[in-house]
């Protein structure tokens, strides 16, 4: 099973790397498919690389493993940048990248749990990834099992109210092995987050909710591996990161811009796009 406890020597410029191929494979799989929230996609990439590759326990030659991490992508509109890592991760060859949200396709737009192995949840309606993950580290808990729990949330979906439900109960049941981990990027399709629905101080909200709080860079792999290092020495309660992240990150002319939300680039655009990822 693999399980990375962290980078060795040189390790964390590799994985710099590895978000670079992660940023392309979404570009492109993005402009095959004509849409796509690569926008999303990419304020999660190095939150994701971290994850996957210095922390979760797996084996892509064995996704139902009974005794692997579980991850959820609550925020299952990011689905391009979870496709990306699991093929550079080792679960199916890159090349199937191509066939996001074809008809038939095992890589649909958002995940779907039996069309895939790997997948430990199907997802998209938002605020119903953390319900699932609270439920599968119950279960681990119940059955004394070691697995943790991982789930990657939008903070636009933090506005919803059955994501405090869920955290309310991940306190109550004392969930030491689940991680939420909250993609802070302020922006959803309509607006920023204060323009929409403010969400106040984001970490008191969790820390009032009965959970650990984790400040994070998101798109700095070396904090992302701390801050997951600190959770996974949390007791008595659930983790959660609030990793701060841009829209679009990596990208100059599409950061923090709603016009790209899914719009395809034109190909002017494609190749300006692909030239800043070099």
């Amino acid at each position: 099973m693999h399980k990375a406890p962290g980078p060795a020597p040189g390790e964390t410029e590799r994985l710099k790397d590895v978000a670079k191929n992660v940023r392309r494979d979404i570009l492109l799989m993005c402009a095959e498919a004509a849409g796509g929230h690569y926008m999303s996609s990419f304020s999660s990439v190095e939150i994701l690389v971290s994850l996957f590759f210095t922390e979760l326990r797996f084996d892509p030659k064995n996704p139902a493993d009974p005794g692997r991490d579980r991850f959820v992508l609550s925020k299952g509109h990011a689905a391009p940048a979870l496709y990306a890592v699991m093929a550079e991760s080792g679960y199916f060859p890159r090349e199937e990248l191509k066939t996001l949200r074809k008809c038939g396709s095992r890589l649909q737009g958002h995940p779907v749990m039996s069309r895939l192995p790997g997948l430990n949840s199907s997802s998209g309606s938002l605020g119903q990834g953390i319900s699932t993950a609270v439920g599968i580290a119950l279960a681990g808990k119940m059955d004394k099992k070691d697995y943790r729990t991982y789930v990657l949330l939008g903070d636009g979906e933090c506005q919803e109210g059955l994501v405090w439900e869920a955290a309310m109960a991940a306190a109550h049941f004392q969930l030491e092995n689940l991680v939420a981990i909250v993609d802070r990027n302020r922006l959803q399709i309509s607006g920023t987050t204060d323009q929409v629905m403010s969400l106040g101080d984001l970490r008191a909200k969790w820390h009032a909710f009965g959970w650990e709080v984790i400040a994070a860079d998101g798109h700095d792999i070396t904090s992302m591996i701390a801050a997951l290092r600190k959770a996974r020495d949390v007791r008595g309660k659930p983790a959660c990161l609030i990793a701060d992240t841009v829209k679009g990150r990596g990208i100059p002319f599409i950061e923090n811009n709603l016009k790209y939300h899914t719009a395809p680039l034109n190909e002017d655009e494609m190749a300006k796009a692909m030239k800043c990822l070099e």
